[in-house]
């Protein structure tokens, strides 16, 4: 099967691909496998933001890659800064969520109002009949539409970053890795003499980078002290602000043992907003750690919206194994989840997404969560 062979396209002899190069392997062997596919394909590179003055940020770098690799492939690369727009869709959501308390992830947003957003109606201004990404997923025509399906490689499956792109989106997108394992797109890399066969991947998102997120997250929010309190309501230090932590969190409380308790670890178990305060407990499995259900706002369907109560796999986090619950839809458009077996440390501001198989149905903004 070639890489796109799943889809149905127009002859490929006209047809031209701008690919998303970020200057990573995967977008590069993307370029490779479309180029060998007969398509005319020309790189897209694009800067998504601006402010780096500890040098956190590998835009410049990565962009040189992506040169490296445009100039091995004998194609255009184009270069085009979305950072204003960065700044405003996806950043500043990034703030309030995170001044409210919860837990955003940024990468949804981007997909959607970036990369799948305005890079995609870029890629069409430059003639493109498709836009193609690196991204490990897959699209599949079935009899209600177009489809997003995980990838084979499960490890590296990117549906869930990929499920608040709007479904007509894809019927002009191509992910030409979705059959493939990491260890053969670098292979691929590696045989056709890429320059970056061997780059690591990224981790995090761009604005952060391999920085310490508290003091990122400083700079743009002030700190706003209160109690870290046990679940007894002991007081056992003081927190910097509840923007700085996360559900499940462990490292960064500084309140290490405390006399009279157990040598167990702490972790945060919930964030009292009237209060301002954080609430801890200790050991990886307490049960205040642990949801039976969960609400979900915001809900965006890649699937014809049911009508009736169903069951589903669902993930509340990237690198998770998909979660049997009961789906029951709500008056306004949120949706409740019920798990089979209650999860650990779900978290507001995260996303939850339905599965259907392999199959992506949609998700929405974790909104509140009913404890175990």
């Amino acid at each position: 099967m070639t890489p796109v062979a799943a889809l149905k396209q127009s002859p490929p002899s006209q047809a031209r691909v701008v690919v998303g190069m970020s200057g990573g392997v995967d977008s590069a062997v993307a370029a490779l496998l479309l180029q060998r596919a007969g398509y005319d394909v020309q790189g897209l590179f694009m800067s998504n933001w601006e402010d780096d003055e500890d040098g956190y940020c590998t835009t410049a770098r990565d962009l040189q890659d992506a040169r490296a690799t445009a100039a091995e492939l004998a194609i255009p690369l184009h270069v085009v800064s979305f950072a204003a727009t960065y700044r405003q869709r996806v950043f500043e959501y990034f703030l309030d969520e995170s001044r409210a308390g919860r837990t955003p992830n940024p990468d949804v947003l981007c997909n959607r109002e970036i990369k799948f957003g305005v890079c995609l109606a870029y890629a069409a201004r430059l003639g493109a009949d498709r836009f193609a990404t690196g991204h490990y997923a897959r699209l599949e025509y079935r009899a209600d539409g177009i489809a997003l399906l995980k990838a084979t490689d499960t490890s590296k499956d990117q549906s869930y970053f990929l499920h608040a792109v709007p479904r007509e989106q894809f019927e002009r997108v191509l992910f030409p890795l979705g059959e493939l394992s990491k260890a053969e797109v670098r292979a691929l890399a590696r045989a056709a003499g890429l320059p970056v066969f061997d780059k690591p991947d990224s981790t995090g998102i761009c604005f952060i980078g391999e920085r310490p997120f508290r003091e990122f997250l400083g700079a743009y929010l002030s700190d706003s002290p209160g109690p870290i309190l046990s679940d007894r309501d002991e007081v056992l230090g003081t927190h910097r602000g509840l923007a700085f932590y996360t559900l499940g969190q462990r490292s960064g409380l500084a309140i290490g043992g405390q006399a009279g308790k157990p040598e167990q670890a702490w972790f945060v178990a919930h964030k009292d907003q009237s209060r301002n305060a954080l609430i801890v407990v200790q050991g990886h499995d307490h049960p205040r750690l642990a949801s039976a259900a969960l609400n979900a706002t915001d809900f965006h369907w890649l699937a014809a919206m049911p009508t009736a109560p169903f069951q589903a796999g669902a993930k509340v986090r990237h690198r998770q194994s998909d979660q049997a619950c009961a789906v029951t839809l709500g008056n306004r458009g949120d949706v409740q989840l019920k798990f089979a077996v209650p999860q650990r440390a779900v978290t507001p501001g995260q996303f939850a997404v339905l599965y259907d198989g392999v199959r992506c149905l949609g998700g929405g903004v974790i909104d509140a969560v009913l404890p175990a």
